[in-house]
């Protein structure tokens, strides 16, 4: 039998909605599982691909059992939603609503199933970017454990406080697509992580060449096209806001990833193509927050210092005696905590009120206006960016340290120093590449 579609329902929306999805899972799998693979040394190819599968996989069903409306659904605390199942006939074919939210939002036009499937790839690429931070030593039995807890007890905290109307929010807090909800979460918890697991077998630390650039390459490029979708779906519609956010996300990436090579040739006397990636990630990050909210000069400006902050902060601060006790295997730290953060405060600095005009597709929608210092504000918008960053930061940090206790009290955190001698055939009784160099030569 044909049933006619729901007046509510915008087939255009719908399918942008669905294709930006599609777009970010894609930067998890393959992107990040290749990306990872590529970058760390051969032995540890499989692995660091694998927790990147895994954490796809669990996150998935943690978030509609009960993640989803912990983060989304109806107010249980200032900071976080009432766990329920998002299983139901309502989730799956009703009309989108973020509950605690809607008093701010117009209708959205798209079936619950889309936006629950839309905030999940937000949800598993944050903890998949955490991982970068512990690659190459954490045992892989603690973080099958780590993933759907800490997404359960930390994720879902940011996202409802920022995203689901929350405190936050309320406060007037902006964040436009993660730049505190994904990246400074996943750099605080990252580092935390990696101080608590310990650190990779030393021989490792000091020697840890990438196997493949080109398979980091691949990678890399699908993070950044990919990107599109995480900073041009946030807007809910297929309206201007998303195409602005679009083209200013790949306009502070170009930028970024220029002035961090440049930055590499003063320092160092020779490009690097890790260091163009790691300043592509610095620019994707810093863009995040602020996506929407800047015009075109905002995300020049946001590109130049994204790839000098997070440049002094990998290349310097994270190899000071102090910060080299942690060893946090990708730098993701500086790549998307100190990236995010910039950006975040940014906000408070370069957005520009005349961006969001309106929200939705209707020119009677209501209207969402994010002013800076540079436009009028007396410094009110860069306070609560401080706040929301402080928020963030000071929860992450804590939640994540108390899990990692909790877990190693059943299971080591750390890889035995046999498995690290050996690498994924030890873990997984598999490697990357069949073919040897003793085998290559026959």
């Amino acid at each position: 039998m044909l049933v006619p579609s729901p007046k509510w329902l915008d087939s255009g929306n719908n399918a942008w909605q669905l294709a930006a999805a599609t777009f970010v899972g894609l930067q998890s799998i393959p992107g990040l599982a290749v990306l990872y693979a590529g970058y760390v040394k051969q032995k540890w190819a499989i692995n660091s691909a694998f927790m990147c599968f895994y954490a796809f996989a669990s996150v998935l069903v943690v978030w509609v059992l009960f993640d989803y409306n912990m983060a989304f659904g109806e107010q249980w605390f200032p900071f976080l939603g009432k766990p329920a199942l998002a299983t139901s006939a309502s989730f799956t074919t009703g009309q989108a609503v973020i509950p605690a939210a809607s008093s701010g939002m117009p209708e959205l036009t798209f079936p619950m199933a889309t936006l629950i499937f839309f905030q999940f790839v937000f949800a598993a690429i944050t903890v998949i970017i955490l991982g970068g931070s512990v690659l190459g030593r954490m045992n892989f039995t603690a973080w099958v454990i780590f993933c759907p807890v800490w997404m359960t007890l930390v994720y879902t905290v940011g996202a409802f406080s920022l995203w689901g109307g929350g405190w936050l929010s309320q406060l007037g807090v902006q964040d436009f697509s993660g730049g505190y909800v994904i990246h400074l979460a996943a750099g605080t918890s990252g580092f935390v992580a990696a101080a608590v697991v310990g650190p990779r077998l030393q021989i490792d630390r000091e020697q840890f060449p990438p196997n493949s650039l080109l398979v980091t390459l691949i990678g890399a490029g699908i993070l950044w096209l990919g990107w599109n979708g995480f900073n041009g779906g946030d807007p809910y519609f297929a309206n201007h806001d998303a195409g602005a956010a679009v083209l200013n996300t790949n306009t502070a990436t170009a930028v970024a990833l220029l002035v961090w090579t440049l930055m590499d040739k003063m320092a160092y006397g020779k490009p690097s193509i890790i260091g163009a990636v790691n300043g592509m990630i610095a620019g994707l990050v810093a863009i995040t927050p602020a996506a929407g909210f800047v015009n075109g000069w905002g995300a020049i400006i946001i590109g130049i210092v994204a790839g000098i902050i997070p440049w002094w902060s990998m290349n310097k601060f994270q190899k000071t005696s102090f910060m080299m006790r942690v060893d946090d295997t990708l730098g993701v730290f500086s790549t998307h905590g100190i990236a995010g953060l910039t950006g975040g405060l940014l906000v408070g600095i370069l957005a520009n009120p005349d961006m969001l005009e309106y929200i939705g597709t209707d020119k009677e929608a209501p209207g969402v206006n994010v002013t800076g210092l540079l436009y009028g504000d007396p410094g009110n918008q860069l306070l609560l960016q401080l706040a929301g960053a402080a928020f963030i930061i000071v929860y992450n940090a804590i939640a994540t340290f108390v899990i990692l206790k909790v877990i190693s009290i059943f299971v080591p955190l750390r890889m035995s120093d046999a498995q690290l001698a050996v690498g994924d055939d030890a873990v997984h009784g598999e490697t990357a590449y069949a073919i040897t160099l003793g085998q290559a030569a026959e």
